[in-house]
């Protein structure tokens, strides 16, 4: 594994970033496991292959990276959406290369985690009082409830954890 070590502290967000980066490691190295058959299959109930579930996430990447730049220099946490669907729909994942696939959304997501452990303790845990993660936000925040970018990078975490198990349980032999 090559992935990117931060010296962990008292700082549990040292150790959340330590986590993630080897679930981004494993999770790609299980991904390249699969055949072109497995990650065409469609889940029941979503309609998505794994290929588009995989671009999902590329797409959640490329609309956070912004974001989390951006949070740095504001005091604020309003960014705007995407309709994921049509993201998805658009950029026609089915017909890209898994292997390619798989080795984006890992160096995106391993950049994501550099970029994190840069960002300064007083900048992650500032409370934010205008945000609108009411509406892009995996685990939503009414907008009455201050959030602080460290909520926002974890979120954005547990939504690509989410996926990944879509795309992990789904494999049928």
């Amino acid at each position: 594994m090559t992935g990117f070590r931060m010296p962990v502290e008292s700082n549990s967000f040292s150790e959340f970033l330590n986590e993630l980066d080897r679930t981004i490691e494993s999770s790609a190295a299980r991904m390249l496991a699969l055949d072109e058959n497995q990650v065409m299959q469609t889940a029941k109930n979503d309609g998505w292959t794994r290929k588009q579930i995989l671009g999902h996430l590329i797409d959640s990447a490329a609309n956070n990276h912004q974001r989390f730049v951006r949070a740095q220099f504001t005091n604020e946490l309003v960014f705007p959406g995407y309709d994921g669907d049509q993201w998805v729909e658009v950029q026609h994942y089915n017909d890209a290369e898994w292997s390619q696939l798989v080795q984006l959304w890992k160096l995106y997501n391993l950049h994501l985690v550099h970029l994190a452990s840069f960002i300064s303790p007083i900048t992650l845990e500032r409370e934010r009082t205008n945000h609108n993660l009411d509406q892009i936000a995996f685990q939503t925040v009414d907008t009455k409830e201050p959030v602080t970018l460290e909520y926002f990078i974890r979120d954005y975490a547990d939504h690509m954890k989410h996926h990944l198990e879509q795309i992990f349980l789904r494999i049928d032999f």
